[in-house]
């Protein structure tokens, strides 16, 4: 279905003349972490028409650092999606709507919802279904590597956030630095891996014995697996990465419970301290950019939740790299996961 953007979008120029006209400073880069991720200041989001240059510097930006955060950027809903329609193919979110049997509260579906504001403005109470099915993003995952095709990059922008000291804040894992550091051993027993990942793996086990999500509906193995190489060439930088995420199921061919256990040690370790920092979201108009192919990221829980109203809007690009359908089908459009 294709996504309804709002009415009278942003037109961008996107010729490499029009680029060519479009100033954007340069960008300065503040480490965030002795591996990955960086504070961007000298972006200028206020001007539309530098928007093409401006994608270009991210990118080069995300090659190396994978996470860049991005202050006070005034962007609105239209500004979001057409800065984010430059980096390559939209995801959309209308199967996840209607799943929920919900309108989109939203001006775009482009926009995922991924805060706690219902439809009708209030808070998402924590024991609804809704609050269980987000309940997974406490967990380290990488967008949409469930589905046949996965998420490269996504752009998340603060509309409104909870007092200071509840809670809320992004954190980030260098998949990267982790793959480095593994022993030649391990890299080559798991240089041939299949990650089977499922949306249901990581919902079921972020609400243990929950019985909103029983039955076969939400039983991974009685649904469809996206299929993604553990160990894998990350393109824009020349590294090794691993991929792994809490959507991970089993390994392809492989004892479900002895691979399901290794996936569970690894997913462990690229979470260890040493491989991550946060991001504490200061005010409305924080944008922060990653690329799930290289990072992963979770939400840090907080006493906000059932409270206070954390108002997150995400566009997610899909991945433009050769590994983008992973051993899928190319050009599948099932999604896993749907509510």
């Amino acid at each position: 279905m294709a996504a309804a953007v709002a009415a009278n979008p942003i037109q961008l120029p996107l010729t490499d003349k029009a680029v060519g006209q479009a100033s954007q400073p340069s960008l300065t880069y503040r480490p965030l972490h002795r591996t990955f991720g960086a504070e961007v200041t000298g972006a200028d989001f206020g001007d539309v028409s530098s928007y093409p240059k401006l994608c270009e510097q991210v990118k080069e930006g995300l090659a190396k650092y994978g996470v860049l955060v991005f202050r006070n950027t005034g962007l609105d809903d239209d500004r979001h999606v057409a800065f984010s329609h430059l980096f390559g193919d939209l995801d959309d979110i209308t199967p996840f709507v209607a799943g929920l049997g919900q309108k989109n509260r939203l001006s775009s579906d482009y926009l995922f919802d991924v805060g706690n504001v219902n439809p009708d403005g209030t808070v998402t109470q924590t024991d609804t279904k809704r609050a269980a099915l987000l309940r997974c993003n406490y967990h380290f995952h990488a967008d949409s590597a469930f589905n046949p095709r996965r998420a490269g990059y996504s752009l998340l922008l603060a509309h409104l956030l909870p007092p200071p000291g509840t809670g809320g804040a992004t954190e980030f894992a260098d998949t990267r630095q982790a793959y480095d550091d593994l022993d030649d051993a391990t890299k080559e027993r798991i240089a041939d891996y299949v990650v089977m990942n499922s949306q249901h793996q990581c919902r079921r086990a972020a609400n243990p014995g929950n019985p909103m999500l029983d039955g076969a509906e939400h039983d991974p193995m009685q649904n469809r697996f996206g299929k993604h190489k553990l160990a894998q060439l990350h393109e824009p930088s020349g590294r090794m990465n691993l991929y792994i995420a809490a959507h991970a199921h089993h390994v392809e061919g492989k004892d479900i419970d002895g691979g399901h256990k290794e996936l569970l040690e690894l997913l462990e370790y690229a979470g260890r301290p040493e491989y991550t920092f946060q991001v504490d979201w200061k005010e409305p108009g924080d944008l922060v950019v990653w690329d799930n192919t290289c990072v992963l990221h979770r939400s840090v829980q907080g006493t906000y939740e059932g409270k206070y109203l954390r108002d997150l809007r995400r566009t997610t690009v899909h991945d433009m790299s050769s590994q983008a359908w992973g051993l899928n089908e190319v050009g599948a459009t099932w999604r896993s996961g749907l509510p």
